[in-house]
């Protein structure tokens, strides 16, 4: 499996060598729990990869929901990438100040509208000035650009059929989050939210499927990850987390397995985890 693949996932030097292609988009997602105490647009104004828009997740989201940075309409979400200058044609990488974080919940939401050109940049910004590469504190050049779009419903999950899958089986269902927010041990860090995983479900850390430098695994490494998780790489997978953002580098993850039968529950915890009348399961298991 090469490394580069321009509809999953690319390298720093991929995004170099392309960086003056005409119909290249590039999209920095950067988005931080509010513990981080970070502001993600003001990094984004103060230096950025040249050319790169600025993605909100949680402005561009279904402001109508009470849950976080829930999938936009599609309109909402055509609208937004016309005025980013984004369309029809363009390959997109999109990157994130973490390293493989948030960028993977944009690659997820735009497959999610019908768009496969889309890859995240392995080790996101973090990697690309670490290396000495160019950045820029200037707005991009906004040409507009139609967007056609097909929103694919196989590739996200309501609270209904989440649990319908924890009492069938049919999918499985991993979680992204903390061994401790999982076993309940661990205070979430929305209030108002109980302790614990969904039931049946598998706890895989979005973190074990990073390398220490914080790019992704090879498919090997990979491998190894969903095994020790113990997911069944021959069955369909719902992945979940704490909003919806960390679930999609499981997702990224299974698509470089060539595993196409994904989605995520979008609500995830921040929906389970409010709601007496669903049940929790607690500890390991």
């Amino acid at each position: 499996m090469p490394h580069s693949d321009p509809k999953t996932l690319v390298s720093t030097q991929w995004l170099a060598d392309h960086l003056k292609d005409p119909d290249l988009r590039i999209i920095d997602a950067s988005w931080y729990m509010p513990a981080d105490n970070r502001d993600p647009k003001a990094e984004y104004d103060a230096a950025h990869i040249p050319g790169a828009r600025f993605f909100d997740i949680d402005e561009i989201s279904d402001l109508r929901s009470d849950l976080p940075h829930m999938a936009p309409p599609v309109e909402k979400f055509m609208s937004r990438m016309r005025a980013m200058g984004i369309g029809d044609g363009h390959q997109v990488v999109v990157y994130d100040g973490a390293g493989v974080f948030s960028a993977a919940r944009v690659w997820w939401l735009f497959r999610l509208m019908g768009k496969m050109d889309i890859a995240v940049l392995d080790g996101g910004l973090p990697k690309w000035q670490a290396e000495g590469r160019p950045v820029e504190d200037l707005p991009p050049v906004i040409r507009d650009r139609h967007m056609t779009v097909s929103r694919q419903a196989h590739m996200i999950k309501d609270v209904t059929q989440v649990a319908a899958a924890a009492k069938l089986g049919d999918w499985q269902i991993l979680d992204a989050r903390s061994p401790g927010r999982f076993a309940g041990s661990e205070p979430e860090p929305r209030e108002g939210l109980r302790g614990g995983h969904i039931p049946n479900s598998k706890n895989l850390p979005f973190g074990e499927l990073l390398t220490a430098e914080g790019t992704m695994k090879d498919q090997a490494g990979l491998r190894v990850a969903f095994d020790a998780a113990g997911a069944d790489l021959n069955r369909p997978v719902i992945a979940s987390c704490g909003s919806g953002v960390t679930a999609a580098v499981i997702c990224l993850a299974l698509e470089r397995l060539g595993h196409d039968r994904h989605a995520i529950y979008d609500g995830s915890w921040s929906e389970w985890g409010m709601y007496n009348d669903l049940r929790v399961a607690t500890g390991e298991d």
